[in-house]
């Protein structure tokens, strides 16, 4: 039960194969070991940029390139993203995660951000970010800034994801979240299934997650939103079994990490 680099992708695969419940009872053996069983982290998560990203992520409805009804706004005032933290809080959060629709961050957008993770940190939650591609130097900013997390998916395996995006490589994910470790950020990093991906897929994320060194302190594994615009939309819906196979197996594969669902 220890952690990665041991789990390949055979290995991963051999997972996804064992009879259902024999799955579930070694994931919960796995989480007992390192986790209350009989608790869960509420996250909240608030678009605090939305719309208008050059991206072509094919989930993805605020993308400028779809036509979603998804409309490009400025970045929410200090004030909203304040009083959206104290209403997640007083609902039992202890999580604050601050989204932005961009390809990445500008300076001047640093700055900003940077303003609101030190303001939502003094209401006492854990903050955390996503924002896209960092530059060198914009980590470290983050950091000073208090942040504690910050999210950046490999969103699927390797050798599928040119089918859901093309305007940023692998490589791109990769450097990024290199920069957050580098500035002692804790790291957000998961993926999404049901995109029409097949099982071996599925263990190939999860082989890449739990393949990174460390594997990341977070994990959320998503489930596809199916919405009208994105070339998406009409993607088979992936079976409930399939996905709870999916969250056991990074439960086995990364077992100090929290496993977050969306």
């Amino acid at each position: 039960m220890e952690d990665a680099p041991r789990w390949t992708r055979a290995s991963v695969e051999a997972l996804f194969e064992l009879p259902f419940n024999d799955l579930l009872h070694r994931a919960q053996t796995v989480h007992r070991l390192h986790f209350d069983a009989n608790a869960v982290q509420l996250s909240t998560l608030l678009s605090i940029k939305t719309g208008g990203c050059p991206e072509d992520c094919a989930y993805c409805p605020q993308s400028a390139r779809y036509r979603t009804g998804v409309e490009n706004e400025p970045l929410l005032p200090l004030g909203t993203v304040l009083a959206a933290a104290r209403a997640a809080k007083q609902n039992g959060a202890t999580r604050f995660c601050m989204g932005a629709a961009w390809r990445g961050p500008k300076q001047k957008d640093i700055e900003q951000v940077a303003q609101r993770v030190r303001a939502v940190k003094a209401l006492g939650l854990e903050t955390c970010a996503t924002l896209g591609l960092l530059r060198e130097g914009q980590a470290e900013e983050l950091k000073a800034a208090g942040l504690d997390y910050y999210n950046h998916n490999l969103d699927t395996a390797p050798e599928f994801y040119g089918e859901i995006i093309t305007t940023r490589t692998y490589g791109d994910r990769l450097g990024t979240l290199a920069r957050v470790r580098g500035a002692g950020i804790k790291v957000c990093c998961g993926g999404i299934v049901g995109m029409g991906e097949s099982r071996a897929q599925r263990a190939g994320l999860i082989a890449a997650l739990a393949s990174l060194a460390p594997p990341p302190e977070s994990v959320p594994i998503n489930d596809l939103v199916h919405v009208k615009g994105t070339p998406l939309e009409s993607a088979p819906k992936l079976d409930w079994t399939e996905f709870v196979r999916t969250i056991a197996c990074a439960r086995i594969t990364m077992p100090r990490s929290a496993v977050r669902l969306s």
